[in-house]
């Protein structure tokens, strides 16, 4: 147990703990309900924010605040690991600095898609209750089941048959039954989502990455 906690209170575990403990806080001011459920939720993804972020990332479908805290929970543990097997045996010194770094890094890196494979193994308890059936929904997959009108059609998450939403159509892009779309923007109004069809998200998603990676490119060269 002493050696748990002298690991847990070393950097750059020290990190994790503090963070942690932070996250431990704000879950509990929303059960007292002083903090939303979706505190970095928007109702699009359309702009760069943290939600959009995780979604990318494969933590569609849950809110951010419970993707962040599985993630840094796993990270954590990762770290307290690599602490107790690797560094408290050797004598870094100075160098404790730049390899805690690193071990941050590696942490975060193999955490992401452990807590993302988490969090999906969770979607089905955990959107039983309405407050995760709203804004954390974006970036989740859909098949449409059928076209009530000219304005709405309904549609089921791929994972989650028994599971409806509410699809807002606009004129031109009309979800067609059957078809697999991606939810992009939430309706409060009217508790509905507008969609695109899933291939035409993941295009949009590899042209943003490249102009992106050539923007940041682009003001490398002209810094230098």
């Amino acid at each position: 147990m002493q050696s748990f906690i002298s690991a847990a209170t070393q950097f750059p575990t020290v990190v994790f703990t503090l963070l942690l403990a932070l996250a431990a806080l704000y879950w509990l001011l929303v059960l007292i309900r002083l903090a939303p459920l979706e505190l970095f939720e928007r109702d699009s993804l359309r702009d760069d924010h943290m939600a959009s972020t995780l979604v990318s990332l494969g933590f569609a479908g849950v809110p951010s605040t419970f993707a962040l805290s599985l993630l840094i929970l796993v990270a954590g543990v990762i770290s307290v690991a690599i602490e107790l097997l690797v560094l408290r045996w050797l004598s870094l010194g100075m160098l404790r600095v730049p390899v805690g770094v690193l071990v941050l890094w590696l942490s975060l890196a193999a955490a992401s898609p452990i807590a993302s494979g988490f969090c999906h193994a969770l979607q089905r308890a955990l959107h039983r209750y309405q407050p995760f059936k709203r804004r954390c929904l974006l970036g989740a997959t859909v098949i449409v089941a059928e076209c009530q009108d000219d304005e709405y059609a309904t549609a089921t998450l791929a994972d989650e048959p028994n599971s409806v939403i509410k699809l807002h159509c606009k004129a031109g892009d009309f979800p067609q039954e059957g078809e697999r779309r991606v939810l992009v923007k939430y309706l409060a109004e009217e508790r509905a989502y507008r969609s695109v069809v899933e291939q035409h998200y993941l295009d949009t998603r590899v042209r943003l990455n490249k102009l992106r990676l050539h923007h940041k490119q682009h003001s490398t060269s002209y810094s230098t």
